[in-house]
């Protein structure tokens, strides 16, 4: 019998992206699945439910930081008449510009998911029927050419819930770099970032005591056992978060409880007793190593507005060249 840390069988998908990441990552010596794929339909829901649990301080914390000083953020937004959001989540952060803004020509949402563009279309035009909504189905971690119609106005970007920090500080700093260019010419840009803090507080947000953040991460596998004909059986695994104070980084995985055998599509993965599923990475920053990642990519650093326990972050980036 072959080793359980080692794949059995050469794996075979049915050749989406899903599939193609999944099982490149899951045949890694260490293996990894992108954090991505935790947002189908039920994973969404689930991911919905972790903003509302009490130890999750990110998402209230960020909505109340817009909500007290959305003003200051916008008060050099009159000649900015193109709203772009790089990966729009819930409306809510969204609505909250949306109500300000009444000089805006078109607010322009981009991401890789055709129906979540368009949940979020119908959803916004019916709220502001007064502002064109431009949906972009693209993936923002490239320079995306926009449609004259957006190209040559002024613009202003968002990109909030501390999404920034699911990238290595390289790759954070390649991607606000593209999303520099994409916002050519009146590049300016607000972003959410999670703050350094204790780190008794950080993990209870990523380990909930009522186990919403555990069943987010094992959907993962519930994801591959419904779509890529997977076998995992999930109570032999069990969701942990940890921190790593030397990246500065919470890490998510999931932990094989015994030495086991599982089916994916026409192969088969080994895994040993301990053996992790590395899923996300959340880094952390302070706001100067922050301002530090944003400069190497071309950005200037504005305003930041925090709240009274410099629990989270929101900067301003202004175009530096």
């Amino acid at each position: 019998m072959s080793n359980a840390t080692e794949s059995m069988a050469p794996l075979a998908g049915c050749g989406d992206r899903f599939s193609v990441d999944a099982l490149e990552g899951l045949s890694r010596r260490r293996k990894c699945l992108p954090c991505q794929y935790f947002y189908d339909a039920i994973g969404s829901a689930l991911f919905e439910e972790i903003t509302r649990q009490p130890e999750y301080y990110l998402t209230r914390t960020e909505i109340a930081i817009l909500n007290s000083n959305v003003a200051q953020m916008l008060k050099k937004s009159l000649n900015e008449t193109i709203l772009i959001e790089f990966g729009p989540g819930s409306s809510v952060k969204t609505e909250i510009f949306l109500r300000e803004m009444h000089w805006l020509y078109a607010y322009a949402p981009i991401d890789v998911s055709e129906s979540f563009l368009e949940d979020s279309r119908q959803r916004l035009q019916n709220r502001f029927p007064q502002i064109r909504v431009r949906p972009l189905l693209a993936n923002f971690s490239h320079q995306i050419n926009l449609p004259e119609e957006l190209a040559e106005r002024k613009k202003l970007g968002l990109f909030l819930g501390s999404t920034i920090g699911n990238f290595a500080p390289s790759e954070a700093t390649q991607l606000l770099g593209a999303m520099r260019a994409t916002l050519s010419p009146g590049k300016r840009l607000i972003i959410g970032v999670d703050l350094k803090k204790d780190v008794r507080q950080l993990l209870r947000a990523y380990n909930d005591a009522k186990g919403v953040t555990a069943a987010f991460n094992l959907n993962l596998l519930s994801r591959i056992n419904r779509e890529l004909r997977g076998a995992f059986d999930l109570p032999a695994f069990r969701h942990e978060a940890i921190y790593d104070p030397i990246e500065g980084r919470i890490e998510m995985h999931l932990v094989s409880l015994k030495d086991q055998i599982v089916g994916v599509g026409d192969g088969e993965l080994g895994f040993r007793k301990g053996e992790t599923i590395h899923t996300e990475n959340a880094y952390k920053y302070t706001i100067e190593e922050f301002h530090g990642i944003a400069e190497s990519a071309g950005w200037t650093a504005g305003r930041v507005w925090t709240d009274d326990q410099s629990l989270f972050s929101v900067h301003e980036l202004v175009d530096s060249r």
